[in-house]
């Protein structure tokens, strides 16, 4: 299976986050066993957007992020990991896009399973009740893949054993949306996702639950 190429994240990154979808997720593990899931679902953050991230990033007067602290990894080449944890509990995946010394990043939120499913429930919990909670979600599925201790940031995933693969398939329909679970850019539509796909994470759009909630207090 071919890795897509460096070249191919040196493209803007909201185009590289659509273009993503229906690519595949390929995790080589050590005895030859390979898990493998096709990508349905990619947040997009770019070098000004108040949501991107970095635990210590800095914007500039231009709103642009600096390349310090933490946020420094976003400016790496492309096709490099950006693998971080939230809520003490989950790892989630990134890959740095842009030519390298421009910040951007796209989060691979879902995929569906396609090859090495019993491993894959083997790195989730037993109590698993639905076939698409083992990777509908950016914590779950890097779980699942067995990527979820950090080991992996700043790996080049151009390169077995964790990479991105094209299997040659026809595009998948794509829709946008506000991102899940931020507080800054909710207005930027820079989720894409394939429509009504099992393996989408169930999370609300940002845009939407604000909406709620402030119709609720008032």
């Amino acid at each position: 299976m071919q890795p897509l190429p460096r070249s191919y994240f040196a493209q803007p990154t909201l185009d590289v986050a659509a273009d993503l979808l229906g690519k595949l997720l390929v995790r080589e593990r050590d005895g030859g066993t390979r898990l493998v899931g096709r990508i349905v679902e990619t947040e997009a953050y770019t070098r000004d957007d108040p949501a991107m991230h970095g635990w210590k990033a800095v914007f500039d007067g231009g709103g642009l992020v600096l390349p310090q602290g933490r946020a420094a990894d976003l400016f790496a080449a492309p096709g490099t990991a950006y693998v971080y944890r939230i809520y003490h509990t989950n790892w989630l995946l990134n890959v740095v896009t842009e030519p390298e010394g421009t910040a951007g990043a796209v989060l691979i939120r879902g995929i569906e399973p396609l090859e090495g499913v019993d491993a894959m429930q083997a790195n989730r919990p037993p109590t698993l009740k639905r076939a698409r909670d083992l990777t509908n979600g950016p914590g779950k599925l890097t779980q699942a893949l067995d990527i979820a201790d950090g080991a992996f940031h700043g790996t080049d995933l151009t390169t077995p054993p964790l990479y991105f693969a094209d299997d040659s398939q026809p595009p998948p329909a794509v829709e946008t949306s506000s991102r899940i679970g931020i507080s800054r850019g909710i207005d930027r539509m820079y989720r894409f996702y394939v429509p009504r796909h099992p393996f989408v994470s169930p999370g609300l759009p940002s845009d939407i639950k604000l909406a709620r909630m402030t119709k609720r207090r008032g």
